[in-house]
C-alpha cells in the first residue's frame, strides 16, 4: 500500500498574507512527507476558486518540492486537462521537464475543472470537457512514446513534431484520472490510467467503486488504451486529523472538513459563501447541525449533498483521532480496495501545527504499521 499527501491550498480567510504564509506552509508540509515516509505528494489544479484551493499553478508548487526533496514522487492531482485550460503538448513538455529534473519522480493526473467560476475565466466549453480531457490523454501518450507526434482526432489535428524533452520514466510517467462516479472510473479502466478517487462516502462506497473499476478494467479491450504502459492503480482521498488528544483531533478534522464541504457547495453547487463562524469546543453533533441545510454540491461529476444526514462530504467517520483511530479506518480502506491513501491534511481552517503533527503521527506509527516498520 501507498501513502501520500493531497494540497488543495484552502484559506478559511484569504489574505494576501495568509495566502503568502499558506503557501510556504504547503511546501513544509510536503517536504515533513517526505521524512516521514509518504511515497507522494498530490497538487491539485483549481482556478479563481477563493477559499476552496488558491493551487492555481501546480506545476511551480511541484517543481519547488521536487527541488526540496529528493525521493518523494510529485504528483499532478489533476491538470485541468480541457485545451483552454492546457494545451496537451505543453503539459507533456512541462511534465517531461519535471520528470527529468526530479529524477522520474511525476506522476500526472487529468481532470476537467468543470466549475462555472473556471471556465468562464478561461473561455473552456462546459459541453466538450470530458471528450477533451480523453483526448488529451491520447495525445500526451502519444507525444512521450515516439519520436515524433502526429495526432489527428476528433477536436485536434497536430502535424509530425518532436516534443521536448523526453521524460526519465520509459515510455513516460504514470497516467492518473480524477474519478468520482461510476462512467469516470469505467472510463479510466478502459482507458489503462489509475483511478484517483473521492473518499468522503467512506469505505463501503469505496468497495463499491473498486468493484466497478474492476469490472471495467476485465472488460476493457485494447484499442481504448491511451499508451502502451497501463496503470491499475486505486488511490483514495482520507480526511485526516491525527493528535494524541482524540477530542482535539476530531473537532479540529470536522471543523475542517465543514469548512471543505461548504466551499464545494459555495463553487460547485451555488451555496452561500462558507460559514467560518465555528464555535470553539462545540460537539461533533453541534459541529454537524450548523450544515444542516440542503445544499446540492458538485465535486467534478458527484452529486454530493452537503448535510448532516450524508454519507459523503459530511460524513464525519474518516481518520479523525488518534494514530490508533487513523490505522482502524485505512485496514477497512485497504479491506475495500485501496491501493493508495491520499490524507487530506490541508483543510481550510486547520492550524499549521495540526498539520505537522498529524504526518508526524502518520510517519511514526500509521505507515509503519502497513509497511512492517519500513518507510520509504
Amino acid at each position: 500500500m501507498k501513502f501520500s499527501v493531497i494540497f488543495e491550498a484552502q484559506l478559511a480567510d484569504p489574505t494576501v498574507e495568509r495566502e503568502h504564509q499558506l503557501f510556504h506552509d504547503c511546501v513544509e508540509q510536503a517536504v515533513l512527507a517526505e521524512e516521514m515516509g509518504f511515497d507522494r505528494i498530490w497538487a491539485v489544479e483549481h482556478h479563481s476558486l477563493k477559499w476552496y484551493a488558491h493551487m492555481s499553478a501546480p506545476e511551480i508548487f511541484l517543481t519547488w518540492v521536487a527541488a526540496r526533496t529528493s525521493r518523494i514522487r510529485i504528483g499532478h492531482g489533476v491538470v485541468c486537462m480541457p485545451f483552454r485550460f492546457n494545451h496537451p503538448v505543453r503539459v507533456a513538455e512541462r511534465a517531461a521537464t519535471l520528470d527529468l529534473l526530479s529524477g522520474g519522480r511525476v506522476d500526472l493526473g487529468a481532470g476537467r475543472g468543470g466549475t462555472v467560476q473556471e471556465t468562464s475565466l478561461c473561455g473552456v466549453d462546459r459541453d466538450r470537457t470530458t471528450q477533451e480531457v480523453e483526448e488529451a490523454l491520447r495525445i500526451i501518450g502519444k507525444a512521450w512514446e515516439k519520436d515524433e507526434l502526429e495526432h489527428h482526432g476528433p477536436l485536434l489535428d497536430i502535424d509530425p513534431h518532436p516534443i521536448l524533452p523526453r521524460p526519465v520514466q520509459n515510455p513516460h510517467p504514470p497516467l492518473f484520472l480524477a474519478c468520482s462516479r461510476t462512467e469516470t472510473l469505467t472510463q479510466a479502466a478502459e482507458l489503462g490510467v489509475g483511478a484517483l478517487v473521492m473518499g468522503f462516502a467512506g469505505p463501503e462506497s469505496i468497495a463499491r467503486m473498486r468493484t466497478a473499476y474492476d469490472a471495467a478494467v476485465a472488460a476493457r479491450t485494447p484499442e481504448r488504451l491511451v499508451s502502451s504502459v497501463i496503470n491499475d492503480h486505486f488511490s483514495v482521498l482520507c480526511p485526516t486529523i491525527v493528535l494524541d488528544d482524540r477530542d482535539e483531533a476530531r473537532r479540529i478534522g470536522i471543523r475542517g472538513q465543514r469548512f471543505f464541504a461548504q466551499s464545494i457547495g459555495h463553487w460547485y453547487g451555488g451555496a452561500g459563501i462558507p460559514d467560518e463562524a465555528v464555535v470553539d469546543g462545540a460537539d461533533e453533533a453541534a459541529e454537524m447541525d450548523r450544515a444542516a441545510e440542503q445544499v446540492v454540491a458538485r465535486l467534478h461529476e458527484q452529486r454530493i449533498p452537503v448535510r448532516p444526514t450524508a454519507t459523503a462530504t459530511f460524513n464525519a467517520d474518516h481518520a479523525y483521532g488518534t494514530a490508533a483511530d487513523a490505522i482502524a479506518h485505512v485496514e477497512r480502506l485497504r479491506d475495500a480496495g485501496a491501493d493508495e491513501i491520499m490524507c487530506l491534511v490541508q483543510m481550510g481552517t486547520v492550524p499549521q501545527e495540526a498539520c505537522l503533527e498529524t504526518l508526524r503521527q502518520w510517519g511514526e506509527t500509521v505507515i509503519p504499521h502497513f509497511k512492517g516498520g519500513e518507510q520509504g
